[in-house]
């Protein structure tokens, strides 16, 4: 069996987070899933995104990693644009 789309580079966004692909296959592999695009405008959807990964890029990754910014926390932090970590925890 292959690997989903969400899994491998195809179903990534060079700039962060899944592109359509990788969402779509995603969605099959987890019927019931709300997974959705990036809310960059605002939102409780944001919100809730924006606190939940500056706590894993606190808590979670490294100190290279978290200032690496190619890294993909980083690069999704930058396309929902989270802004600096510090506002959000």
């Amino acid at each position: 069996m292959a690997t989903p789309a969400w899994q491998r580079s195809e179903g990534k966004n060079p700039k962060g987070g899944l592109n359509a692909k990788g969402r779509a296959s995603y969605r099959a592999a987890n019927p019931g899933s709300k997974l959705g695009a990036p809310q960059p405008k605002g939102g409780k959807r944001k919100n809730s995104f924006c606190n939940r990964m500056c706590g894993m890029k606190s808590k979670l990754t490294s100190s290279k990693t978290a200032n690496d910014p190619n890294s993909r926390i980083n690069k999704s932090l930058r396309i929902w644009k989270c802004g600096s970590c510090s506002n959000w925890n």
